[in-house]
């Protein structure tokens, strides 16, 4: 098992496919950003189920693929049945903002990947197409519903708690996950980049008491749940987690780190640590030297992000790591 300095498992990896996205979220990526990496830098199918395979070696068993939106890699499907196949790997999980999973909804389920969470800030039109800048949620509640009829679950649904803005309608969104048999999960925004920084955050404390005593809402435990804070219906039918690294950071259990689509390890996303995996991938390494440097890297890993007192360190956007 891969351990960092700090006593930590570390077993999760969330792996960027993509940069790109065909969505704006205000709070994630500027509208005319044109600053995506060139795609002869990203890494290939090939070099990313090299990696995968190292870190299984090391103990990793956990793989979440992320983008951008990484529905948008072309035949991803084919990459996640690569991934499922490899010994010790017992979760393959996707995040999407759901513009493209209808039509790939059953390739994805016969490639093994088990798990979706969903974006999905707003149920009212107008909203999600001021928050990301495209008029599709009809189109995101279609691939809801198949991912659903193909099997899907849990199916879980990330809206971030932003005042002003989705404060108003968490409890309409809590009423639709209950209704469709979603998982939801409020979160936190997170200062990362401008776009973060600038987007009005609300800490999610008071809203968690009050579902909990307007929906009689208990403690509860999800498998796979992550860093998230769970209620539960008494009934344990429906469950609605709470993901806040500023109000009550979590830093202490995290069990993850973020590979990019360029190959650059991400250690921890509100710091800068990083380590360059895909020059070694291209300078003809062994398999030892990958797996040295990837433990190197494990031993790098911060105790804690910085959020609250540096909320500036970090400037990069949060669409080129994956969230």
């Amino acid at each position: 098992m891969l351990t960092d300095r700090f006593g930590r498992a570390i077993e999760y990896l969330r792996l960027s496919v993509t940069d790109r996205c065909d969505l704006r979220c205000s709070y994630c990526m500027p509208k005319g950003f044109k600053g995506f990496e060139e795609p002869r830098h990203w890494l290939s199918f090939d070099e990313i189920e090299r990696v995968v395979r190292a870190f299984a070696r090391l103990g990793l068993h956990r793989i979440r693929l992320t983008g951008g939106e990484p529905l948008l890699r072309k035949n991803l499907h084919e990459l996640a049945a690569r991934i499922s196949a490899i010994p010790g790997m017992t979760d393959l999980s996707l995040s999407t903002n759901g513009t493209q999973l209808e039509k790939q909804v059953r390739a994805l389920r016969t490639a093994g990947v088990t798990r979706l969470n969903v974006s999905l800030d707003s149920l009212d039109p107008s909203r999600f197409a001021a928050i990301t800048n495209r008029d599709v949620l009809d189109r995101v509640l279609r691939g809801l519903i198949a991912a659903r009829e193909e099997g899907f679950g849990p199916i879980k649904i990330n809206m971030v708690a932003m005042a002003g803005v989705t404060d108003e309608e968490i409890d309409a969104m809590v009423a639709f996950c209950i209704e469709q048999r979603f998982v939801l999960r409020l979160i936190e925004v997170m200062p990362v980049g401008n776009t973060g920084r600038n987007t009005a955050s609300m800490e999610l404390g008071p809203t968690q008491e009050r579902l909990r005593a307007r929906f009689g809402l208990i403690d509860g435990i999800v498998p796979g749940a992550g860093p998230a804070r769970y209620l539960v219906s008494r009934d344990g039918r429906f469950q609605i987690g709470f993901i806040t690294p500023i109000s009550q950071h979590f830093c202490e259990t995290c069990n993850r780190v973020r590979l990019g689509v360029d190959g650059v390890l991400h250690l921890c996303l509100g710091q800068n640590d990083t380590v360059d995996v895909r020059t070694l991938l291209r300078t003809g390494c062994t398999d030892d030297q990958l797996e040295a440097l990837l433990r190197e890297a494990i031993q790098r890993k911060p105790l804690r992000h910085e959020f609250r007192e540096q909320p500036a360190r970090v400037v990069r956007f949060m669409s080129s790591i994956g969230g």
